[in-house]
Protein backbone atom coordinates (compact mmCIF):
# COMPACT_ATOMS: atom_id res chain seq x y z
CA UNK A 1 0.00 0.00 0.00
CA UNK A 2 2.94 2.32 -0.49
CA UNK A 3 4.95 4.45 1.96
CA UNK A 4 7.75 2.05 1.13
CA UNK A 5 10.28 0.78 3.63
CA UNK A 6 13.04 -1.83 3.48
CA UNK A 7 10.53 -4.62 4.09
CA UNK A 8 8.68 -3.74 0.88
CA UNK A 9 11.92 -3.29 -1.02
CA UNK A 10 13.14 -6.72 0.09
CA UNK A 11 10.14 -8.13 -1.80
CA UNK A 12 11.49 -6.42 -4.91
CA UNK A 13 14.84 -8.12 -4.33
CA UNK A 14 13.12 -11.50 -4.05
CA UNK A 15 11.13 -10.80 -7.22
CA UNK A 16 14.36 -9.98 -9.02
CA UNK A 17 15.82 -13.32 -7.93
CA UNK A 18 12.80 -15.15 -9.34
CA UNK A 19 11.95 -13.16 -12.44
CA UNK A 20 13.45 -10.98 -15.15
CA UNK A 21 10.72 -8.30 -14.96
CA UNK A 22 9.40 -6.74 -11.74
CA UNK A 23 6.06 -4.98 -11.39
CA UNK A 24 5.09 -3.18 -8.17
CA UNK A 25 1.55 -2.13 -7.35
CA UNK A 26 1.00 0.83 -5.04
CA UNK A 27 -2.60 1.30 -3.95
CA UNK A 28 -4.15 2.15 -0.59
CA UNK A 29 -7.18 -0.08 -0.94
CA UNK A 30 -10.36 1.38 0.62
CA UNK A 31 -12.11 -2.01 0.57
CA UNK A 32 -9.90 -3.44 3.30
CA UNK A 33 -10.39 -0.63 5.82
CA UNK A 34 -13.25 -0.63 8.29
CA UNK A 35 -15.29 2.54 8.97
CA UNK A 36 -13.31 3.41 12.12
CA UNK A 37 -9.87 2.50 10.73
CA UNK A 38 -7.09 4.72 9.42
CA UNK A 39 -7.76 4.88 5.66
CA UNK A 40 -7.82 8.70 5.54
CA UNK A 41 -4.65 8.98 7.63
CA UNK A 42 -2.70 6.03 6.23
CA UNK A 43 0.78 7.36 5.32
CA UNK A 44 1.24 8.12 1.64
CA UNK A 45 4.13 9.56 -0.39
CA UNK A 46 3.93 8.41 -4.00
CA UNK A 47 6.81 10.53 -5.30
CA UNK A 48 9.17 9.11 -2.68
CA UNK A 49 7.86 5.60 -3.38
CA UNK A 50 8.52 5.95 -7.11
CA UNK A 51 12.09 7.10 -6.45
CA UNK A 52 12.75 4.16 -4.11
CA UNK A 53 11.20 1.70 -6.55
CA UNK A 54 13.35 2.99 -9.40
CA UNK A 55 16.48 2.85 -7.26
CA UNK A 56 15.71 -0.77 -6.36
CA UNK A 57 15.23 -1.83 -9.96
CA UNK A 58 11.45 -2.04 -10.33
CA UNK A 59 10.58 -2.12 -14.03
CA UNK A 60 6.99 -0.94 -13.80
CA UNK A 61 4.90 0.67 -11.05
CA UNK A 62 1.13 0.31 -11.29
CA UNK A 63 -0.38 3.04 -9.09
CA UNK A 64 -4.07 3.40 -9.95
CA UNK A 65 -6.49 5.72 -8.19
CA UNK A 66 -9.74 4.55 -6.62
CA UNK A 67 -11.81 5.36 -9.70
CA UNK A 68 -9.66 3.17 -11.94
CA UNK A 69 -10.05 0.06 -9.80
CA UNK A 70 -13.58 0.77 -8.57
CA UNK A 71 -15.34 2.75 -11.34
CA UNK A 72 -18.84 1.87 -10.13
CA UNK A 73 -20.88 -0.27 -7.78
CA UNK A 74 -19.36 -3.75 -7.64
CA UNK A 75 -21.42 -6.85 -8.36
CA UNK A 76 -18.78 -9.43 -7.45
CA UNK A 77 -16.21 -9.64 -4.65
CA UNK A 78 -13.86 -12.40 -3.48
CA UNK A 79 -15.25 -13.59 -0.16
CA UNK A 80 -13.21 -16.17 1.80
CA UNK A 81 -15.21 -19.09 3.16
CA UNK A 82 -12.56 -20.18 5.66
CA UNK A 83 -9.55 -18.92 7.58
CA UNK A 84 -10.66 -15.26 7.57
CA UNK A 85 -12.87 -15.79 10.62
CA UNK A 86 -9.95 -15.89 13.07
CA UNK A 87 -6.92 -13.89 14.17
CA UNK A 88 -7.06 -10.51 12.37
CA UNK A 89 -10.44 -11.37 10.88
CA UNK A 90 -12.09 -11.29 14.32
CA UNK A 91 -11.42 -7.60 14.87
CA UNK A 92 -11.49 -6.56 11.20
CA UNK A 93 -14.68 -7.96 9.64
CA UNK A 94 -14.63 -7.66 5.86
CA UNK A 95 -10.91 -6.87 5.81
CA UNK A 96 -9.83 -10.01 4.00
CA UNK A 97 -12.66 -9.76 1.48
CA UNK A 98 -11.22 -6.36 0.59
CA UNK A 99 -7.68 -7.73 0.41
CA UNK A 100 -8.55 -10.75 -1.72
CA UNK A 101 -10.77 -8.73 -4.04
CA UNK A 102 -8.13 -6.12 -4.80
CA UNK A 103 -5.32 -8.67 -5.10
CA UNK A 104 -7.43 -10.72 -7.52
CA UNK A 105 -8.07 -7.58 -9.55
CA UNK A 106 -4.35 -6.77 -9.59
CA UNK A 107 -3.50 -10.31 -10.64
CA UNK A 108 -6.06 -10.05 -13.44
CA UNK A 109 -4.69 -6.73 -14.66
CA UNK A 110 -0.96 -7.45 -14.42
CA UNK A 111 -1.06 -11.21 -15.18
CA UNK A 112 2.11 -11.97 -13.19
CA UNK A 113 3.80 -15.36 -13.09
CA UNK A 114 4.88 -14.90 -9.45
CA UNK A 115 3.50 -12.80 -6.63
CA UNK A 116 5.73 -12.06 -3.62
CA UNK A 117 4.21 -11.15 -0.26
CA UNK A 118 5.72 -10.61 3.17
CA UNK A 119 5.51 -13.05 6.05
CA UNK A 120 4.69 -10.27 8.53
CA UNK A 121 1.12 -10.40 7.18
CA UNK A 122 1.05 -14.17 7.54
CA UNK A 123 -2.71 -14.70 7.52
CA UNK A 124 -3.00 -12.51 4.45
CA UNK A 125 -0.29 -14.45 2.63
CA UNK A 126 -1.99 -17.77 3.43
CA UNK A 127 -5.35 -16.52 2.19
CA UNK A 128 -3.86 -15.10 -1.02
CA UNK A 129 -2.09 -18.40 -1.75
CA UNK A 130 -5.30 -20.35 -1.16
CA UNK A 131 -7.29 -17.94 -3.33
CA UNK A 132 -4.86 -18.40 -6.20
CA UNK A 133 -5.07 -22.20 -5.82
CA UNK A 134 -8.85 -22.40 -5.38
CA UNK A 135 -9.56 -20.11 -8.34
CA UNK A 136 -6.94 -21.78 -10.57
CA UNK A 137 -4.99 -18.60 -11.08
CA UNK A 138 -1.85 -19.15 -13.11
CA UNK A 139 0.40 -17.60 -10.49
CA UNK A 140 2.88 -18.85 -7.93
CA UNK A 141 2.62 -17.12 -4.56
CA UNK A 142 5.92 -16.70 -2.74
CA UNK A 143 6.24 -15.62 0.91
CA UNK A 144 9.37 -13.67 1.80
CA UNK A 145 10.80 -13.29 5.35
CA UNK A 146 9.86 -10.42 7.64
CA UNK A 147 12.39 -7.59 7.65
CA UNK A 148 13.12 -5.91 10.99
CA UNK A 149 14.66 -2.78 12.37
CA UNK A 150 18.04 -3.30 14.09
CA UNK A 151 16.25 -3.49 17.46
CA UNK A 152 13.90 -6.24 16.21
CA UNK A 153 10.72 -4.29 15.48
CA UNK A 154 9.04 -5.65 12.35
CA UNK A 155 9.05 -3.00 9.64
CA UNK A 156 5.59 -1.56 8.99
CA UNK A 157 4.25 1.65 7.50
CA UNK A 158 2.20 2.04 10.68
CA UNK A 159 5.38 2.30 12.77
CA UNK A 160 5.24 5.93 11.64
CA UNK A 161 2.39 6.44 14.10
CA UNK A 162 4.38 5.37 17.17
CA UNK A 163 5.56 7.91 19.72
CA UNK A 164 9.05 7.40 21.14
CA UNK A 165 7.62 5.75 24.27
CA UNK A 166 5.21 3.56 22.30
CA UNK A 167 7.99 2.44 19.99
CA UNK A 168 9.94 1.16 22.98
CA UNK A 169 6.89 -0.75 24.17
CA UNK A 170 6.33 -2.11 20.64
CA UNK A 171 9.60 -4.03 20.96
CA UNK A 172 7.74 -6.40 23.28
CA UNK A 173 6.22 -8.08 20.22
CA UNK A 174 9.57 -9.20 18.82
CA UNK A 175 10.89 -9.97 22.31
CA UNK A 176 7.89 -12.20 22.97
CA UNK A 177 8.39 -14.06 19.69
CA UNK A 178 12.10 -14.47 20.38
CA UNK A 179 11.18 -15.98 23.76
CA UNK A 180 8.88 -18.44 21.99
CA UNK A 181 11.75 -19.43 19.70
CA UNK A 182 14.09 -19.91 22.65
CA UNK A 183 11.53 -22.10 24.41
CA UNK A 184 11.14 -24.23 21.29
CA UNK A 185 14.89 -24.51 20.85
CA UNK A 186 15.14 -25.62 24.49
CA UNK A 187 12.76 -28.49 23.81
CA UNK A 188 9.37 -27.03 24.86
CA UNK A 189 6.56 -28.48 22.76
CA UNK A 190 3.49 -27.48 24.78
CA UNK A 191 1.72 -24.77 22.77
CA UNK A 192 -0.15 -23.51 25.83
CA UNK A 193 3.07 -22.87 27.74
CA UNK A 194 4.68 -21.12 24.78
CA UNK A 195 1.59 -18.95 24.35
CA UNK A 196 1.53 -18.08 28.05
CA UNK A 197 5.13 -16.92 27.86
CA UNK A 198 4.33 -14.69 24.90
CA UNK A 199 1.31 -13.12 26.61
CA UNK A 200 3.27 -12.52 29.82
CA UNK A 201 5.93 -10.49 27.99
CA UNK A 202 3.35 -8.44 26.07
CA UNK A 203 1.26 -7.66 29.13
CA UNK A 204 4.34 -6.75 31.17
CA UNK A 205 5.18 -4.13 28.52
CA UNK A 206 1.74 -2.58 28.93
CA UNK A 207 0.48 -3.21 25.40
CA UNK A 208 -3.12 -4.22 24.72
CA UNK A 209 -3.03 -7.81 23.48
CA UNK A 210 -5.60 -8.45 20.76
CA UNK A 211 -4.46 -12.02 20.21
CA UNK A 212 -1.49 -14.27 20.80
CA UNK A 213 -1.91 -17.71 19.30
CA UNK A 214 0.11 -20.75 18.34
CA UNK A 215 -1.30 -22.10 15.07
CA UNK A 216 -0.65 -24.45 12.18
CA UNK A 217 0.90 -22.83 9.13
CA UNK A 218 -1.63 -24.17 6.63
CA UNK A 219 -4.97 -23.88 8.47
CA UNK A 220 -4.15 -21.17 11.03
CA UNK A 221 -5.79 -23.41 13.63
CA UNK A 222 -4.67 -23.55 17.28
CA UNK A 223 -2.45 -26.52 18.11
CA UNK A 224 -1.71 -28.28 21.37
CA UNK A 225 1.78 -29.46 20.45
CA UNK A 226 4.24 -27.48 18.39
CA UNK A 227 6.65 -28.69 15.74
CA UNK A 228 9.02 -27.07 13.28
CA UNK A 229 7.00 -24.69 11.13
CA UNK A 230 4.28 -24.03 13.70
CA UNK A 231 3.51 -20.30 13.74
CA UNK A 232 3.28 -17.99 16.74
CA UNK A 233 1.16 -14.98 15.76
CA UNK A 234 0.50 -11.82 17.75
CA UNK A 235 -1.50 -8.62 17.36
CA UNK A 236 -1.46 -5.80 19.88
CA UNK A 237 -2.37 -2.17 20.22
CA UNK A 238 0.53 0.00 21.28
CA UNK A 239 -1.06 3.30 22.16
CA UNK A 240 -3.45 3.91 19.27
CA UNK A 241 -1.45 1.81 16.80
CA UNK A 242 -2.29 -1.77 15.91
CA UNK A 243 0.76 -3.93 15.14
CA UNK A 244 1.10 -7.56 14.08
CA UNK A 245 4.05 -9.94 14.02
CA UNK A 246 4.79 -13.66 13.84
CA UNK A 247 7.47 -16.31 13.74
CA UNK A 248 7.63 -19.86 12.39
CA UNK A 249 9.19 -22.00 15.10
CA UNK A 250 12.41 -23.59 13.96
CA UNK A 251 12.64 -21.05 11.13
CA UNK A 252 13.10 -17.60 12.71
CA UNK A 253 13.82 -14.71 10.35
CA UNK A 254 17.27 -13.16 10.55
CA UNK A 255 16.13 -10.20 12.66
CA UNK A 256 14.59 -12.44 15.32
CA UNK A 257 17.52 -14.82 15.27
CA UNK A 258 19.75 -11.89 16.20
CA UNK A 259 17.68 -11.36 19.37
CA UNK A 260 18.21 -14.93 20.59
Amino acid sequence: MGFLHEGHLSLVDRCRELSDYVVMSIFVNPLQFGPSEDFDHYPRNLERDLDLAEERGVDLVFAPDDRELYPGAMTVAVTPRRLADRLCGLSRPGHFEGVLTVVSKLFGIVQPDIGVFGQKDFQQAVLIAKTAADLNMAIRVEVAPTVREPDGLAMSSRNEYLSEADRRRALSLSRALAAAVRAFQSGERDAGLIRSGVVEILEAAGVEVEYAEVVSADELAPVERVEEGTVVVVAARVGATRLIDNVRLGRPDRGLAELL
